[in-house]
């Protein structure tokens, strides 16, 4: 019996204790330290009408993408003759400078970035009037601590895109309404590559207006939770008091923000959320 017992202790001296997983450290490129700002930038002189592009991102962050996009969104509505103010300084967010803009675009933000001061102002001014696009990421958070966020300025929820190995397939957006200035110019099957966002349900109310949607034929909805079936929306459009709310999905790669037809719908984008 003695002999069984010592033999038993000295098994479990020699087997190793279970090692709890530990998930692999974050890509400080991808997941910067979350900060939250306080002191607003000094604006330069801007003339009525122009565009401010905000890409603070407190969560998930693209190193390549965000500069490639706002060097394409800054050069788009310069074209068009207005000013452009680009910051990741989230202390923009205030009832005076916001006073200064026409236009607010979120070039894919990320991440809890607004103050509840910067949340009311920004709330405020959409309310009153202003015009917000928001891209890819923007709408990109697979949770948010500020419910009207998602529910009323998105309009859904994102639950995910196509993963690995399959994140970047090549897909069919079919454009629903081919007179809305928005998809001037875009054709009515538009071919290319992205990382497919889905979202928890169809965007309704606040006079949603579904520019475009997702062929799911024509990729490989992987996992098969990002599924959404026969209507998969990716470019819409809402109402928030006054304001106006335009929402495009694409653009994860920073490529993608060369592509014409691609510079063409931000640009188009801008110019409808500013009434211009």
């Amino acid at each position: 019996m003695l002999h069984s017992l010592i033999l038993l202790a000295l098994f479990a001296q020699t087997v190793p204790a279970p090692q709890s997983a530990t998930p692999p450290p974050r890509d400080p490129r991808n997941w910067p330290e979350a900060v939250m700002d306080s002191v607003a930038p000094k604006l330069p002189h801007l003339r009525p009408g122009a565009v401010l592009v905000l890409s603070k991102t407190n969560g998930f962050r693209d190193p390549d993408q965000i500069p490639a996009a706002n060097a394409v969104i800054a050069g788009l509505v310069r074209k068009q003759g207005r000013d452009v103010f680009v910051t990741e300084n989230a202390a923009v967010m205030n009832r005076q400078d916001l006073a200064r803009f026409t236009t607010v675009v979120l070039s894919s933000t990320s991440g809890n970035i607004f103050t509840d001061a910067q949340r009311a102002a920004f709330r405020s001014w959409i309310e009153k009037g202003g015009g917000v696009v928001l891209l890819h990421g923007a709408g990109g958070d697979p949770q948010y601590d500020w419910a009207w966020y998602p529910q009323t300025l998105v309009g859904a929820q994102f639950i995910g895109h196509t993963g690995r190995p399959k994140q970047f397939q090549q897909g069919t957006i079919d454009v629903r309404d081919t007179a809305s200035p928005i998809m001037r110019g875009i054709p009515a099957k538009w071919v290319r590559t992205e990382e497919w966002y889905s979202f928890d349900k169809v965007p309704s109310g606040n006079c949603t207006h579904i520019l475009a949607t997702l062929d799911e034929t024509t990729y490989e909805p992987y996992p098969e939770r990002v599924r959404m079936g026969a209507v998969h929306p990716i470019i819409w459009t809402r109402c928030v008091g006054k304001g106006r709310v335009f929402f495009s999905a694409l653009g994860h790669k920073a490529e993608t923000y060369s592509e014409p037809l691609h510079q063409r719908l931000i640009s188009n984008a801008i110019r409808w959320a500013g009434r211009r």
